[in-house]
This record gives structure tokens, sequence and C-alpha cells, in this order.
């Protein structure tokens, strides 16, 4: 057994811990320091093991095990069996995972990655190592907390440069409605997320890792989901209040907690400043989610309800596609609703011709501005100045 300072007794006559004020706090914290170096150490503790660090009676040990494990600050790694004594292990400071959720959504053989992380600077990390180590790699972008990378289904195997990057991104393959990312990393802290945090991350349905030649691989499982972009706009009226940005967001909030989409983004979009019957800023929304293939049929008809409850206007409109991509033909409608007064009914043509499904009144004019504009930066998004960028 691993040897191990004893905790400072006291000395002789001095009042017990009980009896000194903070006493019992110091105490307690120098029998976690004791549990949390011999589970550091040999991965677990016994009574016995305590007791000899701690140069107390194993009843005292014993004591101070009960009243750690009602805590919670350490658990029962092994029930005692026969003569074989109970096994205690001291719960990590660690966080479990820093990857909050990882997904896919796939268009074809387009493949999106999301990874989202409890830490703007791990995202950030995370950005700047795939980009540089590029690999399987089309694109990566970060929104706070939120990395996307782009690749495709199909590329040949491409090695990530990992001479002066830790990270990237060797392949992605599809298995029937799973998509499989294969990502290679050096030693340390990116072998660690890799092996030990990201198998714990929302929406992973497996991780396995293989090691060689002073490299992690590691193959990452999540599910083939659809990218679903929803757009709104003339939920508010003149002197009845209402927002479209806030009703936007709600119905976000509404479909992420109901379990039926993973929200991706919520934007806002700025239209034309020449319609007399806008109530402020004529500003449209979009939002960007993730949903289940199995789930899409009745989402629709979810997203539509909400919305014409929950607006003021009869006006309200909103139009709803899938996929990755804006064809040419929607971005030049949005870039005219950006600039001019175009018909409800020009518009109704040219989403029904690009699959998308609307609902409402005249406000699937910006709806469907809206989501034709899901792939413009944010300055064209908000500065009617800056021109319609090509998808």
């Amino acid at each position: 057994m691993v040897e191990h300072k004893p905790l400072k007794k006291s000395s002789p006559g001095t009042k017990t811990d009980a009896a000194v004020p903070g006493g019992m706090v110091a105490r307690r914290g120098q029998f976690l320091q004791a549990m949390r170096q011999m589970t550091f150490e040999a991965g677990h503790f016994t009574t016995a093991e305590l007791a000899e660090a701690a140069s107390v009676p194993r009843s005292t040990a014993q004591d101070w095990i009960n009243r750690l494990l009602r805590e919670g600050c350490i658990f029962t790694k092994e029930e005692k069996h026969g003569r074989s004594p109970a096994r205690y292990a001291s719960r990590s400071a660690m966080p479990s995972t820093t990857c909050r959720r990882i997904f896919t959504t796939v268009d074809g053989d387009d493949v999106e990655i999301f990874h989202e992380c409890l830490s703007s600077g791990c995202a950030g990390f995370c950005e700047f190592h795939h980009r540089k180590a590029g690999g399987a790699t089309l694109s990566v972008t970060r929104d706070g907390m939120l990395l996307l990378e782009r690749s495709r289904i199909g590329m040949p195997v491409s090695e990530p440069d990992l001479t002066n990057a830790a990270v990237g991104l060797v392949s992605v393959r599809r298995e029937g409605d799973t998509i499989v990312q294969t990502i290679r990393s050096v030693y340390g802290g990116p072998a660690y997320s890799l092996s030990s945090m990201m198998g714990q991350a929302k929406g992973v349905c497996g991780v396995s890792i293989s090691s060689a030649d002073g490299l992690v691989t590691g193959e990452v499982r999540t599910r083939a989901l659809v990218h679903v972009t929803v757009g709104i706009d003339d939920t508010d009226r003149k002197g009845c209040g209402g927002a479209t940005f806030a009703l936007s967001q709600a119905l976000m909030k509404y479909l992420t907690e109901s379990g039926d989409a993973i929200g991706i983004r919520h934007q806002v979009a700025v239209l034309s400043q020449n319609i007399e019957e806008k109530t402020a800023g004529n500003s449209c929304s979009f939002l960007e989610l993730a949903v289940d293939p199995k789930i899409l049929p009745g989402i629709a008809a979810k997203i539509s309800r909400f919305v014409e409850e929950e607006s003021v206007s009869d006006n309200w409109g909103v139009a709803i596609s899938q996929g990755l991509h804006v064809s040419p033909d929607l971005l030049a409608l949005a870039s005219r609703i950006r600039s001019e007064r175009v018909t409800q009914e020009e518009v109704l043509t040219i989403a029904k011709e690009h699959g998308i499904v609307t609902f409402g009144g005249r406000g699937v004019i910006g709806a469907v501005a809206a989501v034709a504009l899901r792939t413009q930066p944010q300055e064209v998004l908000l500065d009617l100045t800056y021109p319609v960028q090509d998808s």
C-alpha cells in the first residue's frame, strides 16, 4: 500500500474537534484529502487503509466514511464480499465531460457536425485545431460554444496534419441511420476528451477508441438528423404588441423542451424598409433545428399551430425548409424582398418549386425570405447595404 502522511492530531490537553469552532470542518477536509489521494494513487481505499493513513481507530475511519457517503463526497466502489473489505473511492472534482452535445445533420452526402461545449474556450480550441489539421474537414465555424464542422460522406480518407495541430477529422461515413466520424488526436488533453468525454455527450450513440504510433483514434457515432429551417414573420401588430423575434425564440424553446428537435440557432434578418404595412424595423426571424426523420412528418403542424396561437396578428406567416443548401433562385428572391415589394403569389410559387412548406397569410413573404437567408453572415442579415452572398 502507498504510504500516506498521517493527519494532524490534536496536542494533549487541547479541545476535541467537536468543541473547537471550525475544527470539524478542518478535520473533514483532512479526511477528504486523504481519501482523494488514495483514490488517485490506487483507485480506491478501504476502512483499514484510511485508518492507517489518518492514524485513527478503524471505528473513527468508518464513521467518517459513513458520513461522507451520506454527503455524496465518496461512493462504494465494491461491496464487502466474504473476507474482502468494502472498497470506496472519492468522487472527482473533474467534470465528467465538457462536451454537452454532439449531433449531425445530413443532406445527401453532405454532413454538418455540431459540437456543443460547456466552455467557449474548449470550443475555440477545437475550432482552431480542426481547421489547422485539415483532413476531412471542409470548413469550421463557431458561434459561442457551438462548433460547426462541415464534411462529406465518401470523401477519400484524408489524414489530418497533426504536426502543428492537436486533433482533426479523418473521415465521415454513414451506416444506416448512423453517422460515424473518425477523429484522430495527439496524446494529452485532446485524447482525454476523445476517449473519456465525448462518449458522455448527449446525442452520442457510442465511441470506440484505438491507439498506435503516439496517436489516439476514435470513432464517434451519432444519429443522421435532418436540418430544418423555420422562417417566421408578421406575428406582431401596431398598437397590440407582440414581437416576431420573441415568438420564434419561444417556439424553439417549445420544440427543444418537448424533445421534437435540437435547437441549433435563432437569427433575425432585416427586410425592405419601404413596406407601408411594417410594424417597426420589418425584421423576420428564422430557427435552425436538427430533427429526427421519424418526427419530421408531424413537426410542421406543431410549428404552424404554435405560431397561430401565439401571434397577435392575423397576417402571420411560416415557411419550413429541409436540407443544407439554398438555391440561387431562393437567394435572388430573398435579395428582392430585402429591397422591394414582392407579391405573396410569386413567393408562394417559388417556395413550392423548392419544396418549402408555407402556412398563414402575407407573413409568408418574410418567412420564405428568412429561410433563404439562412446561410448569410450576420452583417448581411442585419445591414441592407450588404448584398446577399452566394451560398
